[in-house]
């Protein structure tokens, strides 16, 4: 019988991620690229990376890591992105050159249909594809992201929400989020 105990063992065993341009292990943190042409994501090792940090390089564009407090979400600033829900991202689409809006929900990031004003001067801030103003209403914060923590947080939303209005677990990893966005921003 001991010999058959090995077979019980109840760790799991490491998931392994690989870069996607070339096939290396990477660790758990790693940077991203954005494929502009269809808005994917694609997780890549260090050297790939680098590869594509000029803008446009080969179709793909390198996330930025940079978290960065943007004043100015003020309720003229809430009524003009229109938003109907208590967070969004706003990201700047070069292929389709316009502003899209997106809300994290238990389906998804949820694109939406509402225009969204140019002018706002946050906005302006943003690098193309790669970089989102991230809004949360209550209680107001608004920050310069990187387009992968959108996602991250989308994430978030999909695994820890329940019923109509998400519950105690899916508020309290949305608090946490946005406290490790306000310890990382500048």
């Amino acid at each position: 019988m001991r010999g058959l105990r090995r077979y019980l063992a109840t760790e799991p065993a490491p998931v392994l991620e690989r870069c996607e341009l070339c096939a290396t292990d990477i660790p758990a943190e790693h940077p991203h690229l954005v494929h502009v042409a269809d808005r994917r994501l694609v997780c890549a090792c260090g050297p790939c990376a680098f590869l594509f940090d000029a803008p446009g390089a080969g179709g793909y564009a390198r996330v930025p890591d940079r978290v960065r407090r943007a004043d100015g979400l003020d309720d003229a600033t809430w009524e003009a992105l229109q938003i109907p829900v208590g967070a969004a991202f706003v990201l700047r689409n070069s292929v389709q050159d316009r502003l899209i809006a997106c809300y994290p929900s238990p389906a998804g990031a949820t694109e939406s249909e509402l225009p969204v004003p140019a002018g706002l001067p946050l906005l302006a801030e943003l690098a193309p594809d790669v970089e989102a103003l991230l809004v949360r209403r209550d209680p107001p914060e608004s920050y310069l992201v990187p387009v992968d923590e959108c996602y991250r947080l989308v994430g978030l939303v999909r695994r820890h929400w329940t019923g109509f209005d998400g519950g105690p677990a899916a508020h309290a990893a949305i608090d946490g989020f946005f406290a490790e966005l306000e310890a990382r921003a500048c």
